[in-house]
């Protein structure tokens, strides 16, 4: 193992803790000055040699630079990204052979790196793979079938590939485990973060016979947004998902609408009329054309060859774009940057009266980054935020008239409703 670090391998680590994955202006910076020349231009606060500064595009790429710029203080020397080895922690990059090209079908959402804590090979694994995911509070039903899928397919020699949540998640990589196979979860935060923390010996035997996977750099917390924002690297990483439960406003559709998008297989497993939690499973078949399967057989059917994906047609929606069934019915960052940036908050009387998960994107991102308990003063909050003081100032005030926040002692707090 090299014990150094070339320059756009520093680069692309330092991207992670500078900003938040699949942020469309870092991948065009990265496109046009590579990975290093992206965090010396951040770093110098200069225009892109891509064009002049004032231009409308040239203004949005100085303000995102702007954000990015609060988290310097955040950054790591190279010799600190190597230390991360000695806890098991490796950064791998699109350079690198462990990289899994399938990420490129991502676009400019492609991750800029990947932190990964276990003994598998992410890349090999993931060529013959199928996530399996469905809903935190699952159904002893739930739970059966994504143990007794994940069992099945792991002996087959398929990577179970899901998200280490409670419920479906949870019950999916204990049963590859169980199968002595090897299973891949992703996370919404560090690889050394265990989240949920009831699961800190769960990810430990992930780590010990497959691979623990993130965008966000280690010691990275989870917040609401990034379990959407991680949804896509489950669906793009796998030959095909299997959405076991799921309701009709789920983050386990939010996947399946990533995997559909993305032409993977899209699979589904039928339960009773009666039961919410199989809505958005009877939805994925009823209206996306999903596969209905009853049983690990049919799932490795499908997805043999797994070199052959489906070409069913994706309903005109770029890659990102996910409607409103989406955990809580919130918006995938794509959505929220052309559907609601720039849109300013209603004026409303406390307490708030406009759901959460109808915030526009930045204003999202303050609140996501206040502390459940306590306050926290705007320059810090800036910078768990990637936001400019003065935005996240003027969305404070804002989210304060709606009802969310309030004054205290120490800055801000989220307001108790």
């Amino acid at each position: 193992m090299n014990e150094t670090l070339t320059d756009e391998a520093y680069a692309r680590a330092a991207l992670t803790y500078l900003a938040e994955p699949a942020d469309r202006w870092l991948a065009q910076l990265i496109r046009v000055s590579s990975a290093a020349g992206a965090l010396d231009a951040i770093k110098s606060y200069r225009a892109p040699a891509s064009g002049p500064p004032r231009t409308k595009a040239g203004m949005a790429m100085m303000a995102a630079m702007e954000r990015w710029r609060t988290r310097l203080p955040e950054l790591p020397a190279p010799e600190d990204v190597l230390a991360f080895r000695e806890s098991g922690i490796r950064l791998i990059t699109p350079d690198d052979a462990e990289w899994p090209g399938q990420l490129a079908d991502l676009g400019e959402d492609q991750p800029y790196a990947l932190w990964l804590r276990g003994n598998a090979d992410l890349r090999f694994n993931c060529l013959r793979s199928v996530a399996v995911v469905g809903s935190r509070a699952a159904t002893a039903y739930g739970a059966y079938v994504a143990a007794e899928f994940s069992a099945s397919v792991a002996a087959r020699g398929l990577a179970v590939v899901s998200g280490g949540a409670f419920g479906v998640d949870a019950a999916a990589h204990r049963g590859a485990l169980g199968a002595d196979g090897v299973t891949i979860a992703v996370l919404a935060c560090g690889v050394d973060v265990p989240y949920p923390a009831a699961h800190a010996e769960l990810f430990d035997a992930i780590a010990a016979q497959g691979v623990i996977v993130s965008e966000w750099p280690p010691g990275r917390h989870v917040s609401r947004l990034r379990f959407l924002v991680r949804n896509r690297v489950i669906a793009a990483l796998a030959s095909g998902t299997v959405v076991v439960e799921a309701a009709a406003r789920s983050g386990a559709l939010n996947t399946a609408r990533h995997a559909r998008d993305l032409n993977r297989r899209l699979m589904a497993v039928p339960g009773p009329i009666t039961s919410d939690l199989s809505a958005g499973c009877h939805q994925i078949v009823r209206e996306w054309q999903g596969t209905l399967v009853t049983s690990a057989a049919e799932v490795i059917e499908y997805l043999s060859p797994v070199s052959a994906p489906p070409t069913a047609a994706t309903g005109g929606q770029r890659m990102g774009e996910t409607g409103g069934a989406n955990t809580g019915g919130a918006k995938t960052t794509q959505t929220a940057r052309t559907a609601q940036a720039g849109k300013p908050l209603a004026r409303r009387q406390a307490p708030s009266v406009l759901p959460r998960d109808q915030l526009d994107l930045d204003s999202a991102r303050v609140l996501d980054a206040l502390p459940r308990r306590g306050g926290m003063g705007t320059v810090r909050l800036a910078q768990r935020a990637g936001l400019a003081p003065a935005t996240t100032a003027t969305l404070l005030g804002q989210l304060a008239t709606g009802g969310f926040v309030e004054r205290c002692d120490d800055g801000w707090r989220l307001r108790r409703l």
